[in-house]
């Protein structure tokens, strides 16, 4: 505590940061671990498990007469390659209209997925049903006369009372109208299959070792993983420049690694900040970004900075800080705060940036697009977790992001915190890899078609968001 406090204060005095975070020796340098440089001097360390499977050649196709057991081999592999290439059609159709009032109105057209879909062994699809959702975390917009109710009746001189005029309907104006009409075929996704790649986005302060209890678990099952150090944390380079930290800078280094390793079928796991990232590849790669899952990722808002956070403060001052900031976000991201979870925070990197990188990482938090529009525009199928004892991502947040989105399926696992992955990795990873292995079971849709015949195909989803000035 003494020696931080004293590294501050030089650091306060000479203007320069006290220490910075340059690549580490991995305690695995043969395990997985690559360095690739995204941009000139801009290094980020990737931890790529290639699972091991059988290569299939074409003279082991040909041949058909072996008795030593290869035959069944090679079978069994091309079935799994041909039952990748399968999946159920999804029709995504939906209407999103923003009014001038800002009132924001989604109307979902094509199929919805059901909200309990992954309780079953093969979930199904549902018509759309008419639902209307009044969120309150927005503001309310002030009460205005309403432009249908019928004026009072104009007294007669006479004394009789005229019948009042029909009321004159305003037409509202949207500001800004998206339609969405495609075909999205959503598939089971296994390890043996040879087109399926994980990518696992860790967030502000963290590092690719949060994720180190789903990298062995799933490269365990087959799956090829990816799992890469954002700029500043763990071993990647550290610029010592804060637009290297904004986010686009950040989505930039993802993009080239996403591109670089992607796969026919990827999806996407992101926690926290990591969750903004996620939804941007997931925006820009559509046909490529399979399903999506998103731990504690916080609602469908466009990210800015907080002017009066804590996080504003002089790179010196927050590191005469950093013990403080340690033990508040042990608190705060763990249910409990035992020795395991302390043990935890150690091996995850937690925190373990320079206090310069922390302070422009939150400064760089501006995406203005990343609304409730662009999100609403997503139709790869999305998985939500959030952990109960969360402090710092309200849980009505999560709801309002599966509100928003087009297929989503909120998750809660009530023993869990902001770190859930790490607290219950057991229930995490069981979570996850139920959805990878997920498809809709098209024949139960195509059964309830004349039952549904005569409902109102509509699902209405209607919001109350600031005006924009």
């Amino acid at each position: 505590m003494l020696t931080t406090i004293t590294e501050g204060i030089l650091c306060c005095l000479t203007g320069k940061a006290a220490s910075l975070v340059l690549p580490l020796e991995s305690s695995e340098p043969s395990d997985g671990f690559e360095f690739v440089e995204v941009k000139p001097g801009r290094v980020l360390r990737v931890r790529h498990i290639i699972p091991e499977r059988p290569v299939v050649t074409e003279d082991q196709v040909a041949s058909k007469g072996n008795t030593d057991g290869t035959d069944d081999d090679v079978e069994g592999s091309l079935e799994e390659d041909n039952e990748s290439n399968t999946g159920s059609s999804v029709h995504c159709k939906r209407k999103i209209t923003v009014y001038r009032n800002g009132q924001l109105v989604i109307e979902n057209l094509g199929d919805v997925l059901h909200s309990e879909i992954l309780q079953c062994q093969d979930g199904d699809l549902e018509p759309c049903s008419t639902v209307e959702v009044e969120l309150a975390d927005y503001k309310e917009m002030p009460s205005s006369p309403d432009p249908n109710s019928a004026p009072p009746p104009v007294p007669s001189p006479l004394g009789e009372h005229k019948p009042a005029p029909p009321p004159r309907r305003r037409r509202r104006k949207p500001k800004r109208t998206v339609q969405i009409d495609s075909k999205r075929v959503i598939s089971s996704c296994k390890g043996t299959h040879s087109d399926v790649a994980l990518f696992f986005v860790h967030g502000v302060g963290g590092s690719l070792d949060i994720w180190g209890s789903q990298l062995d678990f799933f490269s365990r099952l087959g799956y090829e993983v990816i799992a890469p150090d954002l700029a500043g944390h763990g071993a990647s380079t550290a610029p010592h420049i804060a637009a290297a930290y904004t986010f686009y800078a950040l989505a930039e280094d993802l993009r080239a690694i996403f591109k670089r390793y992607a796969r026919k079928r990827n999806i996407l796991i992101g926690h926290s900040y990591g969750v903004s990232f996620c939804t941007f590849l997931a925006h820009e790669y559509p046909d490529l970004v399979h399903k999506v899952v998103m731990i504690n990722g916080g609602g469908p808002t466009a990210l800015e900075p907080s002017l009066c956070s804590i996080f504003q403060l002089p790179s010196c001052v927050l590191h005469c800080l950093t013990p403080c900031l340690a033990w508040s976000f042990l608190k705060a991201g763990f249910a409990r705060q035992g020795a395991k979870e302390k043990q935890l925070l150690k091996q995850g990197n937690a925190f373990n940036v320079s206090p310069f990188v922390l302070r422009a990482m939150m400064s760089g938090q501006y995406w203005p697009e990343g609304d409730e529009v662009y999100h609403a525009e997503l139709t790869v199928p999305i998985l939500l977790v959030h952990g109960m004892c969360d402090k710092f991502v309200p849980m009505d947040e999560d709801q309002r992001m599966a509100e928003i989105l087009l297929f989503a399926f909120l998750k809660v696992i009530e023993e869990g915190s902001h770190m859930v992955m790490m607290e219950c990795p057991d229930t995490v990873n069981t979570l996850l890899h139920e959805f990878f292995l997920w498809e809709p079971d098209m024949f139960r849709k195509d059964s309830s078609k004349t039952d549904t015949a005569l409902t109102d195909s509509l699902h209405t989803l209607k919001i109350n968001k600031p005006v924009d000035k």
